[in-house]
């Protein structure tokens, strides 16, 4: 069965100051390079935004208003990261759908891959951290929607801990988010997930990819799951701007392949979104991001 990829060009349309922090060019970027190693174009499946009916079920209709409308305060949007434009409401709202279209088309074809995705400092009333809408909750939720999918485990390995999901899920105890993340790192007041572990700086693969094995058999013991979100943020990698541990290209891989692997021991479906990569030399980065369509078997 053919892996579903997700995408839209307007991932990587957003209008940002000159040396912004945040790599906007990599989502085409990775759409770009699968196709050079032989993915059809028409393979890519098209999101439409999602509706603002949605994220008013979730999210606190106030904020979403606001954020929406371009009304949102100064010191809120600051710590969102981005500066407001019409295109960053469109762009956002096409992303956090590309999400949720992902976790649909896991429910169908076993495993799904979007493009974009993993804006896990998005809280219920705020957003932060270059996050405006939590995708991974709304996917979650999407997939719940189904009458097979009770139980969803989120699988969070972007180096930074994935504060707004493990919010936004402490009461659903049909939601059990794990995070994997640097511990001297953003958000410095963490939240608590269902299980959280802080890695040092300078962590290398042997430990890391320990650390993973022993936490998904952790999870397990507590949580069995009828569908499987993960968030393979690159931002763990050795040369990452804002990662600091030292994880290998190879490592990423091998962590990513330890995800999928277990999703298929269990015969479950499993939706995956790119996370955080903060290289600045975009070429490099994608050779990272590329990693993960290696380990769902999208390209050799």
């Amino acid at each position: 069965m053919t892996t579903p990829l997700v995408f839209h060009p307007i991932y990587s349309q957003l209008d940002l100051p000159e040396r912004h922090r945040f790599p906007i060019e990599k989502y085409v970027g990775i759409r770009d390079e699968l196709v050079k190693r032989g993915v059809d174009k028409r393979r890519f499946v098209t999101p439409s935004p999602v509706d603002v009916s949605f994220l008013n079920a979730y999210y606190d209709p106030e904020y979403v208003e606001a954020l929406t409308t371009g009304a949102l305060d100064k010191k809120a949007m600051r710590r969102i990261g981005f500066p407001w434009s019409q295109q960053l409401i469109e762009r956002t709202r096409t992303a956090v759908s590309g999400t949720c279209l992902t976790a649909s088309l896991a429910l169908e074809n076993g495993k799904a891959l979007n493009l974009t995705g993993g804006y896990h400092h998005a809280f219920a009333d705020f957003g932060s951290g270059f996050c405006l809408f939590n995708d991974l909750y709304l996917a979650a939720k999407t997939m719940q929607k189904n009458a097979s999918i009770d139980n969803v485990l989120i699988v969070d390995l972007d180096v930074h801990q994935g504060d707004g999901t493990a919010k936004l899920a402490e009461n659903d105890a049909d939601i059990f988010t794990l995070s994997i993340h640097g511990e001297k790192n953003f958000p410095h007041r963490k939240q608590h997930s269902n299980i959280d572990i802080g890695l040092a700086k300078g962590t290398e693969d042997d430990e890391y990819l320990q650390t993973l094995e022993e936490a998904l058999t952790l999870a397990l013991r507590q949580f069995q799951p009828d569908a499987i979100i993960y968030d393979a943020g690159v931002d763990v990698h050795v040369n990452d701007d804002l990662g600091h541990l030292h994880i290998s290209t190879q490592g990423v891989y091998e962590r990513d392949k330890q995800v999928f692997a277990l999703a298929e021991r269990l015969g479950v479906p499993i939706a995956a979104v790119i996370g955080g990569g903060y290289q600045r030399d975009i070429a490099a980065l994608v050779d990272v991001h590329i990693q993960l369509y290696r380990a769902a078997g999208v390209i050799n």
